[in-house]
């Protein structure tokens, strides 16, 4: 049986102390949910065992007593020892940690069974022939068959873990390149917004024209700096007040943002360019098209362990219809990446009154 498909490194190295037991395939049992799957695994093993052991109903239900704590005394201290060397293991190459988990299991299993068959000696001594007793009589034969059953399941179980270990791998490999692609769509676009934000000053104001290049740079400087994890909070906020500071220029006393965010915890993790095209979309779509000035606001707050940032505007009534259209690229790919991040828990709504746009995002808290 194949566990696994190359090793970059020495298979017959010691353990690694910069190895992460993240990063291994075995998964952490000492957690109530495992240890319920031990339980639950181990007790249908003992009813499998003994329907497949047992001529009549008659002894079915006695029989499968003593499997079942003999199951479960297995089950449980093998997943204690694994719980305890799991970070150990986790320093070998993928072979060597799957023989050595095999090893470390027959040993609990052996050590399990001496420690059973002995006490039942001693409190029932074993009679030739007698097999009706609550202790083995066979001593050989119940080692030997609790050895072989358990390196059978444990191997089973182990191809399991490493093939779910690598499907969730790939899983999230693939979300991080689905996250690259939406990051390198949606630049292109701000960069454009940026240029023509340039391009206007340039003729009416030269010197806040140099102040947005600037800016410009350092947008741009933070957003090819973001890696494949989210980014804090607050980068993400500067960089939003560095493009608002851009538009400030550009629209002067015509555009008014309101903040009120000291409900955001700074350090929660986003993905980077998320807070900023929502206010982009609301100068662009809305505040530019108004003959007056316009508000914007943008609020955050942290409400049952989920954050929350709202970015609202107004709009004409003449150019609602037109405009939306123009949201539905940044809409999409926000909603989408934030899906790739945080799963189902993560949210985007939008209200749209005719007279103010309306945009919630919502994802856990993560520091």
């Amino acid at each position: 049986m194949r566990f696994w498909s190359g090793v970059a490194s020495n298979p017959l190295s010691g353990p690694d102390s910069q190895a992460s037991p993240d990063s291994f395939y075995l998964p952490d049992l000492c957690t109530p949910l495992a240890v319920l799957g031990v339980v639950l695994i181990s007790e249908l093993g003992a009813i499998v065992l003994t329907l497949a052991g047992e001529a009549s109903w008659a002894l079915f239900f006695g029989e499968l007593a003593r499997t079942s704590l003999l199951f479960l005394w297995m089950g449980l201290t093998t997943a204690a020892l694994l719980c305890r060397i799991r970070f150990w293991l986790a320093g070998f190459s993928t072979p060597v940690a799957t023989i050595l988990t095999i090893l470390a299991v027959s040993l609990n299993i052996v050590l399990v069974s001496e420690i059973i068959y002995w006490l039942g000696y001693l409190w029932e001594p074993p009679v030739t022939g007698d097999a009706t007793g609550w202790f083995p009589s066979n001593h050989l034969f119940f080692l030997s068959r609790n050895i072989a059953v358990g390196i059978i399941i444990i191997s089973l179980a182990l191809r399991y873990f490493y093939i779910n270990d690598q499907w969730q791998k790939n899983v999230e490999r693939e979300a991080e390149a689905r996250i690259q692609a939406l990051q390198a769509r949606i630049r292109p676009h701000f960069l454009f917004n940026s240029m023509n934000t340039i391009a206007a000053l340039t003729r009416t104001n030269p010197a806040a024209a140099e102040e947005a290049v600037e800016d410009l740079a350092d947008l741009f400087r933070a957003s090819l700096n973001v890696s494949d994890k989210n980014t804090v909070i607050r980068q993400e906020l500067e960089t939003t007040r560095i493009y608002q500071r851009m538009e400030q220029q550009r629209l002067g006393e015509r555009l008014i943002v309101q903040w009120d965010i000291d409900g955001l915890p700074m350090s929660a993790r986003i993905p980077a360019l998320t807070i900023q095209p929502l206010l982009e979309n609301a100068i662009y779509h809305g505040v530019e098209l108004l003959s007056e000035p316009g508000v914007v606001t943008i609020k955050g707050k942290v409400d049952d362990k989920m954050v929350y940032v709202t970015v609202s505007n107004p709009v004409t009534r003449s150019g609602a219809s037109s405009q939306r259209s123009g949201n539905n690229m940044a809409m999409t790919n926000i909603h989408e990446r934030l899906k790739l991040a945080f799963g189902h828990r993560a949210s985007l709504e939008v209200t749209d009154t005719g007279e103010n746009y309306q945009v919630t995002i919502g994802f856990p808290y993560t520091d």
